[in-house]
């Protein structure tokens, strides 16, 4: 995955999610694989079906996938009773994922690969049983765009992602652009534009068909 807002030092020192947790500047000085994307949130659930979870813990996703916690290398720790959880994972402009399996979480470090397609994850009850990953070669990955924030991707109609990144810019001028880190840079290059190459817009599009808006 591109490490742009690390890059530009656009990415937050302090946890977006709200557990005050912070990252030290040596590791957002680390490039290369281990070189940090951005924060995400990972949830233990008990049950599928129920939003409601256990716990959660705020960590940083690697470029090579990996998820750790802010010290750049530790695995992400709970305050929660050892147990059998469904593990959620979180991100602020893409559809959020879990585990079809309920794992047993202990004080011993668990490792979860959402990466491999063959890992199964958790599909909503029809008429909502879209893949809840897209794969991209030989990965799978969380679908990008949800600008929203909600459980689906809208390209048009009430609640959809597109317009807020026209919003983002300004509302008026679809070719302006903004530097920063925002919800509405779908692409995380850290620019949020509407229009033109590498814009934010397209992959919204793309992921939810490309040829039916």
């Amino acid at each position: 995955m591109r490490d742009d807002l690390r890059v530009a030092g656009l990415l937050p020192v302090v946890d977006p999610y709200g557990s005050g947790a912070t990252i030290a500047p040596s590791v957002l000085s680390v490039a290369g694989n281990d070189a940090v994307v951005d924060w995400v949130q990972v949830e233990l659930r008990i049950h599928p079906t129920n939003p409601l979870a256990v716990a959660s813990a705020s960590g940083l996703i690697q470029r090579d996938g990996d998820i750790v916690a802010t010290d750049g290398s530790s695995p992400l720790a709970f305050i929660a009773a050892p147990g059998t959880y469904r593990v959620v994972v979180k991100h602020r402009n893409h559809l959020a994922i879990m585990g079809s399996t309920a794992y047993a979480i202990t004080a011993t470090p668990v490792g979860l690969d959402y990466r491999v397609a063959t890992t199964p994850m958790h599909v909503r009850p029809a008429p909502n049983n879209d893949l809840p990953r897209k794969t991209i070669g030989s990965w799978a990955v969380m679908w990008a765009g949800n600008v929203h924030d909600d459980d689906r991707l809208r390209y048009v109609g009430a609640n959809n992602d597109r317009d807020p990144i026209l919003l983002a810019i300004g509302g008026s001028t679809p070719s302006a652009t903004i530097t920063g880190y925002h919800a509405a840079d779908v692409n995380l290059d850290g620019v949020v534009k509407y229009v033109g190459n590498n814009n934010d817009r397209d992959p919204i599009l793309v992921n939810i068909g490309g040829s039916t808006p």
